[in-house]
């Protein structure tokens, strides 16, 4: 039989996606109270590889990165998932998201993200949750999948996830 290893807890992440900034700011304030301050706040970014939220949200989407300072145990990724969706559903309109929330980890190792949609390359880890290894760390840096979604394959993701690395391995020692 093998021995169980400890795990170390991640860098808890996630990936906003919304039309108006002050959603976006209220989601954040409703998400540093859950899960406590942010360590590294990306600047807004256009969010334009898909038109999947455009039903939903309409047009000219952007996206906003944001890394928690505390750490996490990985074994509340569904958890966390769960959370950010009662969270998207505060803020509501008629019955549309206003935000959508991606919560996600970085370890040394992997960025993770968490979603409630099943495809062939996600792990079911509980309560109608899957978790997606979306990059992996190697050669210095994160790399993408081929199912990777294009846009955190893009250099400014890449970079962001990089230096949220980085915090983590600090916050390790």
């Amino acid at each position: 039989m093998a021995n169980l290893m400890r795990q170390n807890p991640a860098k808890l992440i996630a990936s906003l996606i919304f039309k108006d900034e002050e959603v976006c700011e209220k989601a954040e304030k409703e998400l540093k109270k859950k899960y406590g301050p942010i360590e590294a706040k990306e600047k807004v970014m256009k969010f334009d590889k898909t038109d999947y939220y455009k039903e939903e949200f309409g047009e000219n989407l952007k996206r906003r990165l944001i890394c928690f300072k505390d750490l996490i145990k990985r074994e509340k990724a569904a958890d966390i998932k769960l959370s950010t969706n009662k969270i998207e559903n505060i803020f509501r309109i008629d019955g549309k998201r206003t935000v959508n929330i991606d919560p996600g980890y970085v370890n040394d190792a992997k960025l993770i993200l968490m979603t409630a949609k099943d495809y062939v390359h996600r792990i079911y880890i509980g309560r109608g949750i899957f978790a997606e290894s979306t990059l992996f760390f190697k050669d210095g840096t994160f790399n993408p999948w081929p199912w990777t979604y294009p846009d955190y394959a893009e250099d400014e993701m890449v970079s962001y996830f990089n230096e949220v690395r980085e915090m983590y391995v600090k916050n390790l020692k």
